[in-house]
């Protein structure tokens, strides 16, 4: 294998952040409120700050691992070398199944903006195929569309938010027309509301990780790595706030709750009609950033498992001139064009949640038991963030756990097959 091209060290913290932004900037802020409300109304915002600390707990465990082990695949390859194999395993599994699922319904979600009625499924599969395409010319590509949907959807963000504000005027429907902010009834729904709107908004911020899983490609990865992880989970966290309180203040927790699009509802409410379609084209291309941030994570997480044999591994080769791992990149695209083929999307992929907590899980205990110069922040965080993280799953509807149950159990049934099959293909040969 000494001669197999290898994945080029082309990102700087400026491309990093960017990328993690385009994960975490995706149709959820658009969205994720609707449910967050639903669970906890106006205690959504303590939800919000519940969620940004366990992030922040996760963060600085994937932004230590990272630091010390800059290669690709992200939990999936810690996991490995300080926990074992199959605690990698379970963690790469589930990241790479469960936002395969998430590419699925980021592209529907696209095409639910942007497509004609009737056309959604084939608008998604060419949007899909569209990004495969520019991941395939190599990670600065990536990076250079990455940076040009973050920079529009974060000005179809602040147009949004600057028309909600000038359109409230004395006639304010939410929180300033009732009770103000501080006596709104944060508490109102009680503290499981609150865990379960976290739970919700915490998948908002899961994008930050998708760094951690591009470790290759990162110039000078023990300082970039680490700075872009918390940059861009910091930057994050603000928007998410400073929107959480627009919309309360704009549409009151009822009327958040009372829509699939409160940020567009809420710029309707105003005057400034023209800003609607700004919403709308934000979202469509957030939906194309979370979309594109997808493909270039699961794509290298699949890689790293190909290369320890935990999927077939043909999938591990990464492509001589644009060095990327296309192949996995292709048979992603492939998969991921199949789901919107012929699932049903509509309803929520609830065993990615589970499966997204069950990698910070095992980040944070593979961080824990890192020592010496490895480590850069107390233990006590890693503690924190894997018992907020087995919290938020006890939050999670039993539809949802049960979905992910049933996942990891195929998986582990798999590797157990496919590692049967390698051991005796070993034996046959010696």
């Amino acid at each position: 294998m000494s001669g197999t091209p290898g994945l080029s060290r082309r990102l700087g913290t400026m491309d990093a952040v960017v990328i993690g932004l385009g994960s975490m900037m995706g149709a959820g802020v658009f969205a994720a409120f609707t449910p967050a409300a639903q669970a906890a109304g106006s205690g959504l915002l303590i939800g919000l700050a519940v969620a940004a600390g366990v992030a922040y707990c996760n963060a600085t465990s994937s932004a230590q691992l990272a630091a010390t082990y800059p290669t690709s695949g992200g939990t999936y390859m810690y996991g490995r070398k300080l926990l074992g194999p199959w605690p990698g395993f379970l963690a790469g599994w589930g990241f790479v199944i469960g936002k395969t699922a998430s590419s699925a319904a980021m592209a529907m979600t696209f095409a639910a903006y942007a497509a004609p009625p009737g056309w959604e499924r084939p608008v998604a599969m060419a949007a899909v195929a569209l990004l495969v395409a520019v991941n395939y010319r190599g990670i600065t590509r990536t990076a250079a569309l990455a940076r040009i949907i973050v920079v529009t959807v974060l000005l179809a963000l602040a147009i949004a938010v600057a028309a909600v504000w000038t359109g409230l005027g004395e006639g304010g429907a939410g929180l300033l027309s009732s009770e103000g902010l501080a006596g709104s009834g944060l508490l109102a729904h009680g503290w499981y509301g609150i865990l379960q709107s976290a739970g919700l908004l915490f998948f908002a911020f899961a994008g930050y990780a998708r760094i951690a899983t591009l470790g290759e490609e990162v110039r000078d990865p023990r300082r970039t790595i680490p700075r872009a992880i918390l940059i861009s989970l910091a930057i994050a966290a603000a928007i998410y706030a400073c929107l959480g309180i627009t919309l309360l203040v704009a549409l009151g927790p009822d009327g958040v709750a009372g829509t699939s699009a409160p940020l567009a509802a809420a710029v309707a409410a105003g005057s400034w009609g023209w800003a609607a379609p700004v919403v709308q084209v934000g979202a469509a291309l957030a939906s194309l950033g979370a979309l594109l941030a997808l493909i270039a994570g699961v794509g290298r997480t699949t890689m790293a498992m190909a290369r320890e044999d935990d999927l077939p591994r043909w999938l591990s080769a990464v492509h001589p001139k644009f060095q990327v791992p296309h192949r996995a990149e292709l048979a992603l695209g492939v998969a991921v064009v199949v789901i919107i083929a012929v699932a049903d999307l509509r309803g929520a992929i609830a065993f990615s949640s589970f499966g997204v907590l069950l990698y910070y899980l095992v980040a944070n205990l593979a961080a824990f038991t890192q020592t010496g110069t490895d480590r850069r922040y107390p233990r006590f965080l890693q503690l924190l963030g894997a018992g907020a993280c087995v919290l938020l799953v006890a939050t999670l509807p039993v539809q949802a756990v049960m979905a992910g149950l049933a996942m990891f159990a195929v998986g582990a049934l798999y590797r157990v097959i496919r590692q049967r099959t390698l051991h005796q293909h070993r034996t046959a040969r010696g």
